[in-house]
Parts: structure tokens; C-alpha cells; sequence
């Protein structure tokens, strides 16, 4: 596969000293790059641009996912098929992406880097208690290595998916109830070398999003007439 025919997302805030070198790595191996500045304080936009990055600075801070979801949707306004989205804290290896091409190659919708030995105790709280609660077969949930397909890119750029705030329990819960064939394949992750998780940085931020991704759970938020809801969408009549 033609690395140009595929697009890495990533969003990033205050991550001058990891983003330089990942973006470098992309760009050596022919990936279009976009990087979302989301809201940074220090040079991330610099050390992104000068590293060979296309970069989105909103005006506002968005939010991991919703920073992702306009990166998502440049990319498929590009006209990308294939789209990698993944961390700009130096976690994810470049060169695990071919591990994500070739579980698509092999029929995967949607491939998700996943590492379970990694995170803290409150993460593993947190996995567990979704993967019972939604039945999600999916184990590594709050994984952000993940490659999307056209499929999975036209669902999770609609509005529908503008009303998530994480990229986990929601954004999987859609694609799985669109019928997406969603594969996990191991890799590996590096440990962060700055900054902090965003979801379990605190016990109080383990507790608002199992209170929000809780409700969203439980919430009727999904379309049951799928077919209508792709075409209306996408114009792809066949999701099967």
C-alpha cells in the first residue's frame, strides 16, 4: 500500500518536545500529516509545521476528540480513504502502523493499536467497567492508535458524532452499532514523556468520565435504521 494514499491525524496540545520528531518520522515514510493545535501555550504549531505537518490551529480548545474530528474530516474533505489517528506525547511508534494496515488489509474496518499492560489503576477500572456495561468486545478502549476506514471515517465525521467528548466509550459504541468490523492488534506504547493523561490525570477526572461516558451508555443516542442513517449521511449503500 502507497503510504501517500494515507492521512495520520493527531491531535496535540502543549506537546513541543515529542511532536517534532513523531511528525519527522511520519513524513520520512511519505504519510500526510495533520496535526490540531488545540489551544497550545508553547511552540507545538512551530516544531509541527517545521517538521513537514499540515496544522489546524482552532480558535478555541476543542477537546481530544473533537480536535480529532476535525482533523477527521479535513482528511476526507483530502479525499483520504484511509486515516490513522494517533497521540502526539511520543506514545505511539510510527512504525506500528504497518500493524494497523495489515489488520485492515486482512478486513478490519476499523484496526486499534492496542497495550492493556499499560496505565495506571483507575484506567483499568475504567475499561473493565465499560467493556461490562456495554458488552464491548473491544479491550484496550481508550487506545487513540487507531486506523479508520472509509466506512468509519464517514460515521465519525457526521454531526451525529460531533456530541461525543471522549474517543472511547461513544465513538465505539456507534461504530459498532453501524456494523463496522473492529480489530484489535497489539503493539507497543512508550511510556509519556511529558505532561498527563487528560481522562486520569485525577481520581476527579476517573470520576467525570465514568459519570459522563456512564450516561452516555445508557443514553438512546443511536440511530436503530441503519441503512437510512448511512445513506443519508455518506451515500455509501452498502456498509455490509
Amino acid at each position: 500500500m502507497n503510504h501517500q494514499e494515507i492521512c495520520i491525524v493527531m491531535p496535540a496540545m502543549n506537546e513541543e518536545d515529542t511532536i517534532g520528531k513523531i511528525v519527522s518520522q511520519a513524513c520520512a515514510l511519505n504519510y500526510k500529516v495533520i496535526v490540531i493545535n488545540d489551544a497550545s501555550t508553547d511552540n507545538t504549531a512551530i516544531e509541527a509545521k517545521k517538521a513537514g505537518a499540515q496544522v489546524l490551529s482552532p480558535i478555541k480548545n476543542l477537546g481530544a476528540w473533537k480536535a480529532t474530528q476535525a482533523g477527521l474530516r479535513l482528511a476526507d474533505k483530502l479525499g483520504y480513504k484511509l486515516v490513522v489517528t494517533m497521540d502526539a506525547d511520543g506514545q505511539h511508534n510510527v512504525s506500528d502502523i504497518a500493524t494497523l494496515i495489515k489488520s485492515h488489509k486482512e478486513g478490519a474496518d476499523v484496526a486499534i493499536g492496542n497495550c492493556t499492560e499499560r496505565g495506571s489503576t483507575g484506567r483499568h477500572i475504567a475499561w473493565q467497567f465499560f467493556k461490562r456495561v456495554n458488552r464491548l468486545s473491544v479491550s484496550d478502549i481508550t487506545s487513540g492508535f487507531r486506523l479508520y476506514n472509509e466506512k468509519a471515517l464517514k460515521c465519525l465525521t457526521s454531526r451525529q458524532a460531533t456530541m461525543f467528548e471522549y474517543q472511547c466509550v461513544g465513538v465505539l459504541l456507534m461504530m459498532r452499532n453501524m456494523s463496522l468490523s473492529i480489530e484489535e492488534v497489539a503493539v507497543t506504547m512508550n511510556d509519556r514523556k511529558a505532561g498527563v493523561s487528560r481522562i486520569f490525570h485525577s481520581w476527579f477526572a476517573v470520576g467525570y468520565y465514568l459519570l459522563y461516558s456512564g450516561l452516555l451508555s445508557v443514553s438512546k443516542a443511536f440511530p436503530t435504521k441503519k441503512e437510512r442513517y448511512f445513506k443519508r449521511l455518506t451515500g455509501l449503500n452498502n456498509f455490509d
